[in-house]
């Protein structure tokens, strides 16, 4: 049992830190020289980690350098969105062996299923490996994927994806485990991995782009709700702080607040200001820092935030998303304090931190969570794809949260 877990901990270290040599992996496992050299020997001979070049430097010979055998296992990673379709493929190390971007077909009556299928050859075919090697593949989608039917749902902008149970028939006609998750989800699950957070365990994520999306996670654990719907603020009624009139007329329950906060709505606020522009960012970026504009924005964007905050209590909250970008850390300082008008807690509001394409990233991270338990049997600290209960299971049975395996930071940090 002692041997087992010293070996998952060694491997989880290789697949966090990449190539160690002997010395550096029994300083980081707690070993001694001895059982660490046994260890490795052990490990290479069930062909879980394998020799990686060698660290030179300094007197002396060359240190060997060790890594996990990122070749027992493949996974793929796709950013779906109505424009463009972004592929990566990488070993179960998390090396990447291939990217892919392509636009595919969404339409109602497309072959989304053929179209993707042939993608995703294209990629795994980049990467020197066939379609079938692929051990897991996750999607990250825009809408609620609900995970007891298959269905997507809330997402209007890919219609040719609706009405089946997705990750079933893609599985079924391309032979490969297939996933699919709300891209929000996904970059939570980035953000939980390599981003601002990495040491938090509740937090709450809101999407300005476009449209609006949310994510909410709740000790270190999705919170994807009975149907799929958890963090698809989109449709929480809100109302309209604006001070100026943007010429839209809500109903008296209030507006939907993906209308206040959305690409268009926010340009017709923008132009009620003087600012024009044909997208949200555009607006932003043009506003600088203390425009009227950006208050009113703040003010509608905290009043959304404000309920999630009142329900979950997060310790943090990270805007995310074009709109949120061209805003930065001045944009997020503003929508703290116009926040702190309207609920008790103080909670802190950032900028996800994450660069590049969070979505396919963060999808890259749950495909290699599934490849890596099943392999190496260990469980990388970010998110598990959303499974569909087992026959017999019931229905509200909660799933173990994913513990915080990164090291505790020395003294001196």
């Amino acid at each position: 049992m002692l041997r087992e877990i010293n070996d998952r901990a060694a491997i989880e270290v290789l697949l966090r830190e990449g190539p160690l040599t002997r010395a550096e992996l029994e300083l980081a496992i707690g070993l001694s020289k001895p059982a660490t050299a046994q260890l490795i020997t052990r490990l290479e001979l069930d062909n879980l980690v394998m020799k990686a070049g060698v660290r030179g430097g300094g007197r002396g010979p060359r240190a060997q350098l060790w890594a996990a055998n990122g070749s027992l296992a493949f996974v793929a990673a796709v950013d779906l969105t109505p424009h463009i379709a972004d592929f990566v493929v990488a070993d179960v190390a998390g090396i990447v062996l291939a990217e892919y971007r392509i636009p595919l077909p969404v339409h109602k009556g497309a072959d989304v299923v053929g179209t993707f299928g042939e993608a995703l050859s294209h990629v795994a075919g980049e990467a020197g490996i066939t379609r079938d090697q692929l051990a897991h593949v996750v999607i990250g989608a825009q809408g609620a994927f609900d995970p007891r039917t298959g269905l997507l749902s809330s997402a209007p902008h890919i219609p040719g994806w609706l009405g089946f149970d997705v990750p079933q028939k893609l599985s079924d006609d391309l032979g490969v485990d297939v996933l699919i998750e709300n891209d929000v989800n996904l970059v939570a699950v980035e953000e939980m991995s390599v981003g601002q957070a990495q040491d938090v365990d509740d937090f709450v994520m809101v999407w300005l782009s476009e449209g609006v999306g949310g994510a909410v996670v709740i000790g270190r654990r999705l919170l994807r709700g009975a149907t799929g719907g958890g963090g698809e603020i989109d449709w929480m009624r809100v109302p309209d702080p604006a001070t100026v009139d943007t010429g839209d007329v809500w109903p008296e329950a209030g507006a939907r607040f993906g209308n206040l906060v959305d690409s268009p709505a926010v340009c017709r606020l923008a132009a009620a200001h003087g600012i024009t522009a044909e997208t949200a960012w555009d607006a932003v970026a043009q506003a600088g820092d203390r425009h009227p504009f950006l208050d009113d924005l703040a003010r509608r964007v905290a009043g959304g935030v404000a309920n999630l905050v009142a329900v979950a209590d997060p310790q943090l909250v990270l805007l995310c998303g074009d709109t949120s970008r061209a805003g930065g850390e001045n944009f997020a300082a503003l929508v703290q304090d116009k926040l702190h008008e309207l609920v008790l807690p103080r909670t802190p509001v950032g900028c996800a931190s994450v660069q590049g394409n969070a979505v396919r990233a963060g999808a890259l991270q749950s495909a290699l969570a599934t490849a890596r338990e099943d392999v190496f049997g260990v469980v990388t600290p970010t998110l598990l794809g959303s499974r569909r209960p087992a026959v017999g299971e019931p229905l509200g049975k909660t799933p173990e949260a994913l513990p915080n395996t990164r090291p505790a930071p020395s003294p001196t940090e």
